[in-house]
């Protein structure tokens, strides 16, 4: 069949590389424009941009799928339109336009976790269990009928980036069979079935760590947001990043948010049993060990908040 593509960020590249090495023709790649990053905010193309030239496939940059690029995709005539974490909303009259539309591979199972950040909200809700599903692409969101879907474990140490690291691989695979089962004839999507979640985008307010919570639940939070936003906590009015910390059950409770060094290891009090501190990043700073950290802190009495 003759594909359109659409994807932005590193988690949809192995999906357009494995249908690049199809028997499929991709007539076009469609993502979000050049981005400055860094601290010299230098215009960066996207990862599904730069994918695309390397594999020497057309491509339509665009931040909203507007009339002209409505116009430029539909002048493709594709039978089929396939969306990997693109970032923005396809309407009528492109929803249509390719013969068989849009099939979206979305990182939950669905009607659980509908939006932005499912496997972020997955890993915060503690679930125990995530996957993946490729569904038909309707104008309500993350509503429409599924063609496939996988499940995996969510590991008690996974974060949001490896797992979601992990899932664009086999999702990858997933979504070419799919593919594979259209052009063919021998795939039917199945109506959703059970209670519907959703998964807005995260905000730094979902990063910020309320210490009054349970470990188990503060973990979670932290896992889930990791590596963006980032979990961080304050010192001193200063913002401090964790990167990575740790249940650390059988030590003496600590109040909530308030910081001791005990055997060598640093604890935070949370609602429960403390957590351990593995690596935090200071502001202005590099990522560091905590207990370096800790031992370059001058006060005698150390509280986040």
């Amino acid at each position: 069949m003759k594909l359109v593509f659409a994807g932005t960020p590193q988690v949809a590249v192995p999906s357009l590389t494995l249908l690049a090495s199809s028997g499929h023709e991709i007539a076009a790649v469609v993502t979000r424009t050049d981005a400055a990053l860094g601290r010299k905010r230098v215009l960066t193309p996207s990862p599904v941009a730069a994918a695309a030239d390397n594999l020497g496939l057309p491509v339509i940059k665009a931040n909203r799928l507007d009339a002209a690029a409505t116009d430029a995709i539909t002048a493709l005539d594709a039978d089929l339109g396939v969306i990997v974490a693109y970032g923005g909303l396809v309407r009528e009259p492109l929803l249509s336009a390719p013969r068989l539309g849009w099939i979206n591979l979305h990182f939950s199972l669905l009607p659980r976790w509908r939006g932005a950040a499912p496997v972020q909200r997955a890993i915060m809700a503690g679930d125990a269990e995530t996957g993946a599903a490729v569904f038909q692409l309707v104008a309500e969101l993350d509503a429409g009928a599924v063609f496939a879907e996988l499940t995996t474990p969510i590991g008690r140490h996974a974060t949001a980036g490896t797992l979601l690291e992990s899932l664009s691989r086999s999702g990858a695979e997933l979504l070419c069979g799919v593919v594979d089962g259209l052009a063919a004839g021998t795939i039917q999507a199945v109506e959703q079935v059970g209670e519907v979640t959703l998964a807005p985008k995260l905000t730094l307010d979902d990063a910020r760590i309320d210490w009054t919570l349970d470990s188990d639940r503060i973990h979670a939070i932290i896992r889930g947001v990791t590596p963006e936003p980032g979990a961080f906590t304050e010192i001193g009015g200063a913002r401090l990043k964790l990167h990575d910390v740790a249940p650390a059950h059988g030590p003496t409770r600590l109040v909530p948010g308030h910081l001791s060094e005990i055997d060598k290891r640093v604890l935070i009090g949370t609602g429960t049993d403390p957590l351990e501190l593995i690596t935090v990043q200071p502001a202005g700073k590099t990522p560091m060990k905590a207990i370096d950290w800790w031992r370059g802190v001058a006060a005698t009495e150390v509280v986040a908040s």
